[in-house]
């Protein structure tokens, strides 16, 4: 079951396309923290991918922080490689950090099912909304409601977001076998 509204950001440290270390707390000093599961060959994230970049070009004056995390069985999923995760950072120029999550037990501990989906935590660490990026994944300009920006604005603004929960779109995480 996916973290509810209300719980705290479950702690990870998973490398990046960048051959850095991340850790949830890296972010402790940020306003808003967007976990969001990703991945490379999923139509969905390919259509919200651009839209992820601009919402991270355009909150991170105001402490927001976007994190990627891509937890996809990269035996079965060669396009979800850490290599091809670089190789797409690079084309889609990507501003916030890109993480694997080979051991998929970050995907598992949030209750994560889809790419992408969307934890947004505030500064205290509570999961304020959690689901869609928005509406419309296939035209951005048919976009009616804009749920993780509208969270984010409630967020920053100290209120709770009027639409704290919608159900993730995207295709499915791509589970190691047990």
């Amino acid at each position: 079951m996916a973290l509810q509204l209300g719980q705290e950001a479950i702690a990870f440290s998973l490398p990046g396309v960048d051959d850095q270390t991340y850790s949830l707390a890296d972010y402790a000093d940020k306003e808003a923290v967007a976990v969001i599961f990703s991945c490379n060959h999923c139509p969905y994230v390919r259509a919200w991918e651009d839209r992820m970049v601009q919402i991270q070009a355009e909150y991170a004056s105001r402490g927001v922080q976007l994190v990627a995390i891509n937890a996809n069985d990269a035996q079965k999923y060669p396009d979800d490689s850490p290599a091809s995760m670089r190789v797409r950072a690079e084309e889609k120029e990507f501003n916030f950090p890109y993480l694997y999550d080979e051991s998929q037990e970050t995907a598992r501990a949030y209750g994560a099912e889809r790419t992408p989906e969307v934890f947004l935590f505030g500064k205290d660490g509570t999961l304020k909304y959690h689901g869609a990026i928005d509406d419309n994944y296939e035209e951005p300009d048919a976009v009616n409601e804009n749920y993780l920006r509208d969270a984010l604005d409630a967020v920053l603004a100290g209120d709770t977001p009027k639409t704290a929960a919608t159900p993730p779109v995207g295709c499915t995480i791509k589970w190691k076998p047990e």
